[in-house]
């Protein structure tokens, strides 16, 4: 017996350590992607739960980046307030609070801005006969410019170790879909014409991104990162117009453009000014992009647009004992998929569509990539009461880092 309980303890002090404390060698920085779930169903809970210490869910995502202990974080389906105050109470009550054991981490950057969840769009964009533009009501986060049911939910917060340079932060936010050239609008399948789903008057107003598109600059040591963060829409939740799975298809096609040259010159962005990433600038694009590579109901591959970019290093793929034993222990839907489940960073459980990669940190060629992995622990390692089974202690999504030279 006394055996067994020192070994018990020796393997549980080595689950603890599973997952690297920080990047592991000088000049290496993390970069992660979380969609942690901390959105709230009204407008203003999300500032009222991190206003004390005591918030359950918040404390487990907390102490998930505290063990994760990335350099540069998005944090996707995290509700936006003009005042950033549900960003500040998050890094002083929680992240800089040690959780469950775990040392605190100390962001001194931080970057919001507003997302297009729940702005209403006077529009009748569900083409359901019915203009909805009462926050809250039936039908309204159909017609708004991004799903929501307030403006700002599910939005996106960044923390930083480094300098984000806010002077040249650029936001598309408000960007056309139409204007893309080529896009893939939707077909409305009741009439012979394509792409038209929506009318000419509405395409004056349709907005691609479905939360917003940011390009921060992030300044590492006498060099910048561009660190391109977004949230494209599920590519669910529609009809055979498909118009969720073109629009994710677009979204994720944005940074494809943005960053390959002589493609972006279409762009424009908040402040007016047009055009795509400067041709040799480093970059990193992370986000919840809501597409597999194998399986899932991507339009037309829409994630190899980035997998395959000639200025992407998508060689790196991080993965996670613990979404392969998960794909295992859940079968059903998962028995199918074409892809290792080793990669998968969501957990979908065992209906359609199944455990996915959904969330992704791809550095641009000109940056090395020098390990990375999937916060998703087996169930032995006792850190595994952080991901746990559903309902989820912190989110279905997993945290997702890489760490790269610059």
């Amino acid at each position: 017996m006394i055996f067994r309980s020192v070994l018990a303890v020796v393997v549980a002090a080595a689950a603890l350590t599973s997952f690297p404390a920080q990047a592991q060698a000088t000049g290496q920085v993390r970069f992660a992607t979380f969609n942690a779930s901390l959105n709230r169903g009204a407008d203003g809970q999300l500032v009222a739960d991190l206003s004390t210490t005591g918030n359950t869910q918040a404390k487990v995502i907390a102490e998930i980046v505290q063990r994760a202990r990335p350099d540069v974080l998005l944090i996707n389906e995290f509700d936006f307030d003009a005042a950033g105050t549900a960003a500040r109470l998050f890094q002083d009550n929680y992240l800089s609070v040690g959780q469950g054991g775990a040392r605190p981490i100390e962001y001194r950057y931080r970057f919001t801005a507003p997302s297009n969840t729940g702005i209403a769009s006077g529009l009748d964009l569900n083409n359901d006969g019915n203009v909805v533009t009462t926050p809250g009501a039936a039908g309204y986060g159909d017609d708004a410019f991004g799903f929501g049911a307030f403006p700002g939910q599910y939005g996106m917060v960044v923390y930083s170790k480094y300098p984000i340079d806010t002077r040249e932060v650029r936001t598309f936010q408000k960007f056309r879909w139409k204007d893309m050239p080529g896009a893939a609008l939707p077909d409305d399948p009741a009439t012979p014409e394509p792409g038209d789903w929506y009318s000419a008057e509405e395409l004056r107003e349709v907005r691609l991104s479905s939360k917003s598109h940011w390009d921060l600059p992030v300044r590492v040591g006498h060099r910048t990162v561009h660190f391109l963060v977004s949230h494209p829409t599920p590519p669910t939740f529609d009809g055979a117009e498909d118009r969720n799975g073109r629009r994710n298809h677009d979204e994720i096609r944005l940074w494809a453009d943005y960053t390959q040259p002589g493609r972006g010159g279409y762009l424009y962005d908040d402040r007016g000014r047009r055009g795509g990433l400067e041709p040799g600038a480093a970059f990193v694009i992370a986000g919840d992009q809501n597409a597999d590579p194998n399986d899932g109901d991507s339009y037309q591959n829409a994630i190899h647009q980035l997998l395959d970019h000639p200025k992407i290093d998508a060689r790196y793929a991080p993965s996670s004992a613990g979404a392969a034993e998960a794909a295992t222990l859940q079968g059903g839907a998962n028995a199918a998929h074409r892809g290792d489940p080793k990669y998968d960073t969501a957990d979908f459980a065992d209906t359609a569509p199944g455990n996915l990669r959904a969330d992704y940190v791809l550095p641009s060629k000109r940056l090395r990539a020098a390990g990375g992995g999937v916060f998703w622990p087996p169930q032995a390692d006792p850190l595994s009461r952080l991901t746990g089974v559903f309902p989820f202690p912190s989110s279905d999504h997993r945290l997702v880092w890489l760490d790269v030279r610059p």
